[in-house]
């Protein structure tokens, strides 16, 4: 092979960008005619005119491919994401983005992708050593007032949690713990984020979520540091990771899979429409419940006086019956003055949990700092060492770096 131009001598003139690019382009083409390779699919697609794009990866590299629409409706089956496959192809060079890819002229299947391996082996290594057991999972409180939550603060899943409690359960308290929900430091991060709540003794239930994606992207809930912190915690778990289709590891082990992040609410707390509803229920079966009592009451006394045998005592027997009609009377009113204040203290509830707002100074815009259960009035009360709270309006939202 001829030995290139000095590009460098002042007697030779430097090629342009689109003549070395050329001069990749042919040397390329010419050397990497029919190749083969063997990789993992990652983020397959294909177009309107039934082109299909992907990448062919293993754990240090990867290679875009392209499989025209002739060939596509060759192959008995469309890739998909984390499929291994066999493909053999020519190396072309794009020229206007610099760039080299595959063109796919046969493919065929070789087996389970190396995540998906990897996924299978450690849920049977960690089935195998009970940590799925339905025995270990721990039962939700049916009211819980502290919720913590591992999950990037600016994850559309927090939101969506956030705003459901708001309009299911308003009266919960959410202390949040972010962490990266995906890349090669999210792991520990959450890790450590299920191991923080699980050191506290002031929380209900811990939420681990993320939002839908590949599966690269969902991976770090697929970590066995993820999932060891999850069975050790001794806090009631719930997994909401990914859309309803989507399953790690963390759903596994958690004590409860939720599937989405919004559903983890309804399977914690009842709408609090929905306990109204129930109380004024109750109040009225109560009510309903004495009145017929009352009345059976009355009337076998009624029955008892009208006998032919006391007759001779229907003086007496009136004079019962008018000492039982002003018992009736005393206990009726005194029930239905039970009843009413028991009404107007579910009323004066309902406007509390409603409408009435201890904090007034929040809702003009002030904050408060909480830190270790305490309220930092002064800065030299505060420790730059330690996790903090910053509470707002009625939420408090837990902040470690």
């Amino acid at each position: 092979m001829a030995q290139p131009p000095d590009l460098f001598s002042q007697d030779l003139p430097v090629p342009g960008v689109s003549e070395l690019t050329n001069q990749i382009k042919d040397l390329l083409e010419t050397s990497f005619h029919n190749v083969d390779v063997e990789g993992e699919v990652s983020r397959p697609s294909q177009s309107g005119n039934g082109h299909i794009y992907l990448t062919l990866k293993d754990d240090k590299s990867q290679l875009p491919c392209v499989i025209w629409r002739s060939v596509a409706q060759r192959i008995s089956f469309t890739p998909e994401h984390g499929q291994q496959l066999h493909l053999s192809g020519d190396i072309q060079v794009y020229a206007p983005h610099g760039r080299y890819q595959l063109i796919v002229k046969k493919a065929r299947q070789a087996g389970v992708g190396a995540l998906q391996q990897a996924f299978e082996r450690l849920k049977q290594k960690l089935q195998d050593e009970g940590l799925f057991d339905a025995a270990a999972k721990k039962r939700l409180p049916s009211f819980p007032t502290r919720v913590g939550v591992v999950t990037s603060a600016q994850g559309a899943a927090l939101q969506d949690i956030i705003s459901t409690f708001d309009k299911r359960y308003p009266m919960l308290t959410l202390l949040v713990y972010h962490a990266s929900v995906q890349g090669a430091q999210a792991a520990g991060e959450l890790s450590r984020g299920i191991r923080y709540f699980s050191s506290r003794n002031d929380v209900d239930v811990v939420i681990l979520t993320r939002g839908g994606g590949s599966l690269e992207d969902l991976w770090p809930f697929n970590e066995e540091v993820v999932a060891r912190a999850l069975f050790e915690c001794p806090i009631p778990t719930i997994s909401a990771v990914g859309h309803e289709t989507d399953f790690c590891i963390s759903d596994f082990v958690a004590d409860v899979r939720a599937a989405t992040p919004t559903q983890t609410v309804a399977l914690m707390v009842p709408d609090i429409n929905d306990l109204k509803f129930q109380v004024e229920e109750y109040h009225r079966t109560a009510r309903s419940a004495m009145g017929n009592r009352l009345q059976s009451a009355r009337d076998k006394v009624e029955r008892f006086a009208k006998t032919y045998a006391l007759q001779a005592v229907q003086e007496k027997v009136r004079t019962h019956r008018t000492h039982i009609d002003n018992l009736y009377r005393k206990a009726l009113s005194s029930a239905e003055l039970k009843l009413m204040k028991q009404r107007r203290a579910l009323e004066q509830l309902t406007n509390r949990l409603e409408h009435q707002n201890p904090d007034a100074p929040l809702e003009k815009g002030y904050t408060r700092i909480w830190q270790s259960g305490n309220w930092i009035r002064e800065p030299e009360g505060f420790s730059e060492e330690k996790p903090f709270e910053i509470q707002w309006k009625t939420k408090k939202r837990e902040i470690k770096a």
